[in-house]
């Protein structure tokens, strides 16, 4: 049984403190589009035909965990080195605007993550690979492209498809400390909510499923702080 989850600095009253705005539409970066049908068909195909055999797996450490894209039938508690989970992507549109831009989680290189691994159903494998495709690849080329990447569990090692940030992409964000990290998720808010609510249901998933993650922690209370300053009762 995982521990009892410890109570949170952010709370949804802090969430309710964020106003939620209008689609502002596509952002205008620089040699991206927004990706097509075929470009959905195509990603699709590339990921099953690169999947080792057996069972196909994702490794979700972020907004999957809590708000899953798919149907699955299978998951287990897995831990990627190599790899840790940052707010790292801009996002001036889902969760920020362009006069407060967001920080989207993404898997970065170095360190350890912990996070779950879900079996997409075999009977409707390529059905759930497009809802996941559509939520998670809006624009081409992707700034986190998926790749496989080897998990443990504990029940052994598994291959996984895990969303993975490119750094040589523009909306890279990387170097910032926790707290210049926690100043922008405060105040960034999009039409799908606010930076603060995703990572308040991020951190009460994991704590619920006994994965601590001792920057997110920091983080959401960090931004706890920010929200009673920049929104004050």
């Amino acid at each position: 049984m995982p521990p009892k989850p410890r109570p949170l600095h952010l709370t949804s009253d802090h969430v309710a403190r964020i106003p939620v705005i209008e689609d502002p539409g596509p952002p205008n970066y620089a040699f991206v589009r927004l990706a097509t049908d075929a470009d959905y068909d195509a990603e699709v195909e590339r990921w099953i035909s690169t999947a080792p055999g057996g069972d196909f797996w994702i490794f979700a450490y972020g907004s999957l965990i809590w708000n899953p894209a798919t149907d699955t039938d299978a998951e287990k508690i897995a831990v990627a080195r190599g790899w840790h989970r940052s707010f790292c992507l801009f996002d001036q549109r889902y969760r920020g605007n362009p006069k407060q831009p967001g920080l989207m989680l993404c898997l970065d290189r170095g360190g350890t993550c912990r996070g779950v691994a879900y079996r997409i159903p075999a009977a409707r494998l390529r059905e759930n690979l497009h809802k996941l495709i559509r939520r998670e690849m809006s624009m081409v080329p992707s700034a986190f492209p998926a790749r496989w990447i080897k998990v443990m569990t504990e029940t052994g090692p598994l291959t996984t498809l895990a969303f993975i940030i490119d750094r040589r992409d523009q909306r890279y964000i990387g170097g910032l400390s926790l707290a210049e990290r926690a100043d922008q998720l405060a105040q960034a808010h999009g039409w799908k909510g606010s930076m603060a609510e995703y990572v308040l249901s991020t951190v009460t998933r994991l704590e619920e499923l006994g994965i601590h993650d001792r920057n997110l922690w920091q983080i959401q209370r960090l931004v706890a702080e920010r929200i009673e300053h920049h929104w004050p009762r």
